[in-house]
């Protein structure tokens, strides 16, 4: 069934996710353009403005697309699952709420690559715009007045403290702003919370913008193909309550659907890799190789450990009576378990010395759980710390499996393909397990679970990393920049041979960042909506 109005925008946004939110926002925000932004999944779910909801929300069909990968050659052939936020605000909806910009390492690469305007110095705006930091960080660094609130939890757990002195026993100090100068060292994380309330992109971006008359924010609303009259983007199609809708863009269409969806929409609509496209009866609009290519996401073990000491962890103080404990601390306070970053402790470490920056990252869960088929915590007591290379070289794709848009895409990640990321993960464990057994942790009565002590040797570890490492939920790279053959936008996200079309989302990363996704992914948004209307003016 066929809607035969054709609405009319200036800017149509596809995807309301992390950087999407962003993107709508700017652009509306003097009122002079009419903005249409689209969202495939619902406005909201109940858990989701919780902290400790992304447990509830990490495989609910209600706002997860719930993906798995292609069997993965080195991890035993598993298909791993891969969660991506499906509802306003999109995965910054549903994940830990840890806030990582990176390093500026990261971003000077991409300006080295040729992408003019990406480098650390180049973004920095961007980032101190989109924040409002309520730390105590240095102002030439960080924002006072963004949407997005950014704060410092408490750091004085006992748990976390031990675990700070004891990195520092093994060389790892301190480090109370990660995103300011330096991002060396070992820290607490900082949060994209606030009151105790998860600050999503729904809610910092999207609820300000919703008393715009000039934006129009369409939930349920699944895009299924981008128009296109010639190579120039003219609107798109999408589905609704079982109706097909049409919209126009009098300038430019927008896609940012992650990494996931964005290059799926683009071989839906004719655009990469002709031989394909032909294979799914899909009409060749303007090949473009690279798109669904350049996949890189962190590939993490996850190292477990049994606390003897009592009352030290959540899995003590967060079931049974104590599990209502922690309820009432939330609701008076905000804080406790139901209010804290899924990865409450990181350090930023170097694998060797020598290097300009460090290149692992270590994340400790204060309490065991176990992840299938759902997260729950476990009845002992006990301490999760993840492990892997920031910067993996390893790629693979993400290509349509079919011409139906409701069909998930093939998601072959090629996980250790490259020998260095597997050489970086041993050494990544084998860090975790020094600062987990340094002096300072002795009153804890620390015992290694996973890997396990009899397992030293580097391809013991590795066969361990493939049996059990997941991903942490960072794919990247599908429409990278760039100007090489495999560029799919150019350094101001403009699909290359194609009019009136961008790609604004994680899918733009060249390569990856030195952490999580989610912040860069806002910068990215801020830095586009910029673009975009530079552009209109020009």
């Amino acid at each position: 069934m066929a809607d035969e109005r054709i609405e009319i925008y200036d800017y149509i946004v596809v995807g309301a996710g992390s950087a999407g939110a962003a993107v709508a926002y700017r652009l509306s925000e003097d009122g002079r353009h009419r903005v249409l932004l689209l969202e495939a999944g619902p406005a909201s779910h109940h858990w989701s403005r919780i902290p400790l909801g992304y447990a509830k929300l990490l495989h609910n069909p209600k706002a997860n697309w719930r993906y798995h990968s292609e069997p993965v050659a080195n991890a035993n052939g598993r298909r791993i699952y891969v969660p991506r936020g499906k509802l306003l605000g999109g995965s910054s909806s549903i994940n830990g709420t840890a806030f990582v910009r990176g390093q500026s390492h990261d971003y000077d690469t991409w300006a080295q690559m040729g992408n003019r305007g990406w480098n650390y110095r180049d973004v920095l705006p961007f980032f101190k715009q989109m924040e409002s930091y309520e730390g105590d960080g240095d102002d030439e660094f960080r924002g006072r007045d963004g949407p997005l609130r950014v704060t410092d939890p408490d750091w004085r757990d006992p748990l976390f403290a031990t675990v700070i002195e004891a990195a520092g026993q093994v060389g790892i100090d301190h480090n109370p702003d990660y995103n300011g100068a330096t991002q060396d060292g070992i820290a607490i994380s900082q949060a994209t919370i606030a009151g105790g309330r998860r600050m999503s992109t729904a809610h910092c971006y999207l609820t300000p913008a919703r008393s715009r008359s000039n934006i129009n924010i369409v939930t349920e609303a699944m895009t299924e193909a981008l128009l296109l009259d010639g190579k120039q983007c003219t609107g798109v199609r999408y589905r609704r309550g079982g109706v097909v809708h049409e919209a126009k863009a009098a300038r430019e269409v927008v896609v940012s659907g992650g990494s996931i969806n964005s290059p799926q929409l683009l071989e839906l609509s004719g655009i990469g890799q002709p031989e394909l496209l032909g294979r799914h009866g899909i009409d060749v609009v303007h090949a473009l190789p690279g798109v669904g290519e350049n996949l890189r996401d962190h590939f993490a073990p996850r190292t477990r450990w049994a606390i003897g000491a009592k009352g030290y962890t959540f899995n003590d103080r967060g079931r049974g009576l104590g599990l209502f404990g922690q309820v009432l601390r939330y609701l008076t306070s905000g804080r406790g378990m139901f209010g804290m970053v899924a990865a409450p402790l990181r350090a930023f470490v170097r694998s060797r010395d020598g290097l300009e920056a460090p290149d692992l990252l270590l994340g400790w869960v204060p309490m065991l759980y176990e992840a299938n088929p759902e997260p729950r915590i476990s009845p002992q007591s006990g301490m999760t710390c993840y492990a892997h290379p920031m910067r993996p070289e390893s790629r693979g794709s993400i290509h349509i499996t079919s011409s139906d848009p409701n069909n998930q895409p093939a998601i072959d990640f090629n996980f250790l393909s490259a020998p260095v990321d597997a050489e970086l993960t041993v050494i990544a464990v084998r860090i975790a397990r020094s600062i987990m057994t340094a002096p300072a942790t002795e009153p804890l009565s620390i015992s290694e679970i996973a890997p396990g002590e009899p397992l030293t040797k580097e391809d013991e570890i590795l066969d361990w990393v493939k049996a059990s490492a997941e991903t942490t939920y960072h794919p990247v790279g599908t429409c990278k920049m760039g100007q090489d053959d495999l560029a799919v936008v150019d350094e101001r996200l403009r699909v290359r041979g194609i009019a009136g079309l961008r790609v604004a989302d994680a899918s733009i990363m060249p390569t990856l960042i030195s952490g999580n996704t989610n912040g860069p992914s806002i910068m990215i948004g801020e830095k586009a909506a910029a673009m975009v209307l530079e552009d209109a003016e020009g």
